[in-house]
């Protein structure tokens, strides 16, 4: 059963993930009168409907009784305060990991930014090895590096973007190279850290996803002041909001519970080869279907950082 579950977990993170670039890819070009929808702000409804999905799905698994939902998130969320605050750390981390990577493309080229960034595959399976004690063949470490290095390729951007990022770069190259290593290091922490969490206590998976979405929500909260406050401000939280928007808010909510579920069922290396593989098959369906692989390949390497 279990086995099922993995496989069933890692196949619809593929699907969702790809469906999730290419509808997101769409929705940040379609010219449309008014503002533009902040990606900010769609982080932060992305995680309040996964924290009000998660609720639901307790809410089953409590026989639909409301007395007994309330109870299980009283005992599990507000009675274990340092259980709690434990996913304040992969949340706090991942905010800071968004930081740098704008850090990171703001002073690097987009080849080097790219191709930097794929490390954070092998810097999961060094966490996943170190903190979880797994072991990794010769040929596992292989594979490792092959996935990286075709991944690269695929983003790997073309003559005019290298022209075109090397006038946009501005600052030090050892600034962005730092942040983007830096990156890479507190993407397999976080993302081991998240599994070591969830495989080593007997709370559920959704209720772990009700924490992280909670601490996720407050930092997401922080970014729209930070980056967009003025805009909002001006003119509302939910500008440029519109049914594609919300498919693609939709989506990124459901991106956050099937990660939970492969993290939990099977494990973050493997979900590095679904990302990948996603990756991949966006670009395929980007270049021979939307016929948009220039534009789309440095768009795709930010790996949705936002998640």
């Amino acid at each position: 059963m279990s086995a099922n579950l993995k496989y069933l977990s890692l196949g619809i993170l593929v699907f969702q993930t790809t469906s999730l670039v290419l509808t997101m890819r769409y929705s940040r070009t379609l010219k449309e009168e008014g503002p533009r929808y902040l990606s900010s702000t769609a982080v932060v409804v992305a995680e309040l409907l996964k924290i009000m999905a998660c609720i639901l799905l307790v809410y089953k698994d409590s026989k639909c009784s409301l007395r007994a939902l309330n109870r299980v998130l009283h005992d599990e969320i507000l009675n274990k305060p340092m259980e709690t605050l434990k996913l304040a750390i992969p949340s706090g981390i991942y905010t800071l990991q968004n930081n740098l990577l704008y850090v990171a493309l703001s002073n690097l080229d987009a080849a080097t930014y790219q191709v930097t960034y794929q490390l954070k595959i092998l810097t999961t399976a060094l966490f996943s090895v170190s903190m979880l004690g797994k072991k990794l063949g010769v040929y596992q470490w292989l594979s490792l590096v092959i996935l990286m290095t075709g991944v690269a390729f695929v983003q790997w951007p073309s003559d005019s973007q290298e022209l075109d990022s090397k006038e946009l770069s501005a600052g030090s190259q050892f600034v962005g190279l730092m942040a983007v290593l830096t990156a890479c290091f507190s993407s397999g922490f976080a993302g081991v850290y998240f599994e070591k969490i969830l495989k080593e206590t007997k709370q559920s998976v959704w209720i772990r996803n009700i924490q992280l979405g909670f601490f996720g929500s407050i930092f997401g909260l922080m970014g729209v002041y930070i980056y967009d406050g003025e805009l909002v401000s001006k003119n509302g939280f939910f500008q440029g909001y519109n049914r594609l928007t919300w498919i693609v808010v939709v989506l990124q909510a459901l991106g956050g519970l099937v990660i939970a579920a492969v993290i939990k069922y099977a494990d973050n290396i493997l979900k590095g080869f679904a990302t990948s593989l996603s990756i991949i098959l966006s670009t395929l369906i980007s270049y021979f279907w939307l016929q948009d692989f220039v534009s789309f390949s440095v768009y795709s390497s930010i790996d949705y950082i936002y998640r």
